[in-house]
């Protein structure tokens, strides 16, 4: 198998062009079906299945620009690999919100982080219809691959076309208008489904108490436990953690007023306000759905994401990507102005819960920001030792990520894979090689975009030294910066 040797990068302390940063923030409204044939080195022969992305395509309607990416309209992306070849294919997910305004040919719906309706105020006081943008996350279980946005249904596609069937309620397990997480975890041995893989999810509804309720898939799609929990107070809640015991959620220190957003001022999101003298709650779900819920506070900080979580004797571990505030933008300010120095940059901490004393302790993992943590699955929910991260080419303060990181948590040695200057990465994808033995043998897959060529391309890295960048698949257009995807060894390809 030919490696490629990627240069160490070296740079000043502004690592990248806030223009070559902004052109991978264009719209791509075309729809793609290609073999994908400009290749630097070679796919492993080994790599069978298919990478699945999701994320804003389109950011913006009509000529009407949106206010925060997390507003677009998501679009599906996958690529299948078998025999050293690899193809892609893009579709927009066709939900009902995306339909109309396409045929109105004019924003129709208001976006939750801020995106308006032309008109101003008045043209959006007390619209709070929810536009579905199907953009977040994208998994396949049960025969099902589903497009996820955490605050409805969600769609169903085609795994071999990406074409949209519908929405989903999840082998009956939503009701309509009901809603899924984001951030499901598979289990990969849990003993509520005979030491099978397990889906979990959750859905939550937040208010002056907040209800919290988890579901458990069977690899059929059976719905095989679901349970649900009041906890006081607004939860915005975003991902969790899983152990084989637990559903670990942090309820971060935030206050919710609605009024803005109800008069056509702000959207939702924008409504939030971190609270620094409150803590950050931790709570503890046992998935038995019987034993009572445990609770911790810590300091406050906000967390989007975990990478992991594990348990030993009486003590519990959580890993996640915390920041000092919530990381929002200002009202006034377009996404493409932000001025990164005053937003608070994501770091990876751990938390020790001791279940004897009812005490936490915490302690910063990586001090480089960083986000999108990637592991082996099969040490989801278990003692693991290595994690791959997004992350940025500096060492210190907030950019965008220019990086890959490895993590190794036993010794605390970095690799660090760079593109910087003129590179942009996002979330990393761990692939592990069938049969192989060591935690770290595998591929690391990292959709990135070279501002250089103003298109997006493939870089497949080597699980053990991610500086051996085993191959390049050069796309011949631009993915827009997506948000999370997954890898199924199954291929959907022609």
């Amino acid at each position: 198998m030919q490696t490629l040797e990627s240069s160490p990068s070296s740079g000043p302390q502004t690592s990248f062009n806030r223009d070559d940063w902004r052109s991978g923030y264009r719209s791509q409204p075309k729809e793609f079906a290609y073999w994908i044939e400009d290749i630097d080195g070679e796919i492993p022969a080994e790599l069978t299945g298919t990478l699945f992305r999701i994320g804003p395509g389109l950011l913006e309607v009509a000529g009407h620009p949106v206010h925060h990416p997390f507003d677009g309209d998501g679009m599906a992306n996958a690529i299948a690999f078998k025999d050293g070849r690899a193809f892609y294919r893009n579709r927009y997910v066709k939900t009902a919100a995306y339909t109309a305004e396409q045929k109105a040919n004019k924003p129709l719906y208001r976006g939750v982080f801020g995106t308006q309706k032309p008109g101003g105020w008045l043209a959006n006081i007390f619209d709070l219809r929810l536009k579905n943008i199907a953009n977040t996350n994208i998994i396949y279980w049960g025969e099902k691959l589903l497009a996820l946005w955490e605050a409805a249904e969600p769609h169903r596609l085609n795994p071999q076309t990406l074409e949209t069937l519908g929405l989903d309620n999840l082998w009956g397990a939503i009701a309509a208008g009901g809603s899924f997480t984001a951030h499901p975890r598979i289990d990969p041995a849990s003993h509520y489904a005979a030491d099978q893989p397990c889906l979990v999810g959750f859905t939550a509804k937040p208010g002056l108490s907040s209800t919290i309720t988890l579901m458990e898939f069977a690899p059929n799609g059976t719905l095989i436990n679901q349970h649900s929990h009041v906890v006081p107070g607004f939860a915005f809640l975003h991902d969790f953690a899983l152990t084989p015991n637990y559903a670990i959620f942090f309820q971060n220190p935030v206050s919710f007023n609605p009024l803005p957003y109800l008069l056509g001022f702000k959207g939702a999101a924008e409504c939030l306000e971190f609270q620094p003298k409150q803590p950050t709650r931790i709570i503890l779900i046992p998935r038995d759905g019987t034993s009572p819920v445990k609770t911790f506070e810590a300091d406050p900080c906000f967390v989007f994401h975990f990478a992991n979580a594990f348990e030993q004797a009486n003590q519990i571990s959580i890993d996640a990507v915390c920041y000092k505030s919530f990381p929002s933008l200002e009202t006034d300010n377009d996404y493409q102005t932000v001025d990164f120095d005053k937003i608070p940059e994501g770091q990876l901490h751990r938390f020790n819960l001791n279940l004897t004393a009812n005490t936490v302790e915490s302690h910063n993992l990586i001090h480089r920001c960083c986000e999108f943590p990637s592991l082996n699955p099969a040490h989801m929910g278990r003692p693991y030792r290595y994690l791959f991260m997004g992350a940025t080419h500096q060492a210190t303060g907030n950019a965008p990520l220019q990086a890959v990181l490895k993590q190794d948590l036993a010794t605390g040695e970095e690799q660090l894979w760079s593109i910087a200057p003129r590179g942009f990465t996002g979330e990393p994808i761990f692939v592990p090689r069938p049969n192989g033995s060591q935690e770290d043998d595998g591929w690391v897959l990292m959709l990135l975009y070279n501002a250089e060529r103003r298109c997006s391309e493939l870089a497949i890295l080597d699980g053990q030294n991610i500086n051996h960048e085993l191959a390049r698949l050069k796309l011949n257009h631009h993915v827009p910066y997506g948000l999370h995807g997954s890898f199924v060894p199954t291929y959907f390809g022609p």
